[in-house]
């Protein structure tokens, strides 16, 4: 059941993303939900499956993201492993590591996602993408974290709960 509940949950991760949070931009920035998501959920002490929701969710947003496939399912893989390593190092303090791991996976997944449009030839100077579109992604990431550590943690809870009566 574990690693069953990211499939319809991160497929509802990716349709906000697509129907509401794509349509709320901060100059040339949008939200990421789902690296907010598998940020939030791979901070949780018990959870185990944090690796095939990374796995799953980049291949979710690959396949609707027009970037190639391999971008966002990279980006989260590196988000998954920063918090898992800050999980064993930072426990006593999961916010602060929350927005740690949000602020360092935006940005890393925003330069891949750079340096892979570059190489692909797509011409735009690469301080207007960090100044227009990068910060105010961070600034939105950052923002919706705080309502998704709680709700998030309260699912591992219920999740993990379950497994065990069984």
């Amino acid at each position: 059941m574990k690693e069953l509940i990211a499939l319809p949950l991160l497929s509802l991760v990716l349709v906000i993303q697509l129907a509401i949070v794509s349509r709320i931009p901060l100059l040339g920035g949008y939200a990421d939900l789902m690296l907010v998501t598998l940020a939030a959920w791979s901070l949780q002490d018990r959870v185990e499956t944090s690796w095939h929701w990374a796995i799953f969710g980049g291949i979710l947003m690959g396949w609707a993201s027009a970037l190639p496939w391999f971008v966002p399912l990279l980006g989260y893989l590196l988000v998954v492993a920063l918090s898992r390593l800050l999980v064993r190092r930072i426990w006593q303090a999961p916010l602060l590591a929350l927005f740690v791991v949000v602020f360092l996976g935006s940005l890393v997944v925003h330069i891949i996602s750079v340096i892979t449009l570059r190489l692909f030839g797509t011409p735009f100077s690469i301080a207007d993408a960090l100044s227009i579109i990068t910060l105010p992604s961070l600034l939105i990431n950052l923002f919706l974290a705080l309502p998704a550590f709680p709700i998030l943690r309260d699912l591992a809870v219920w999740i993990y709960d379950i497994e065990d009566d069984l």
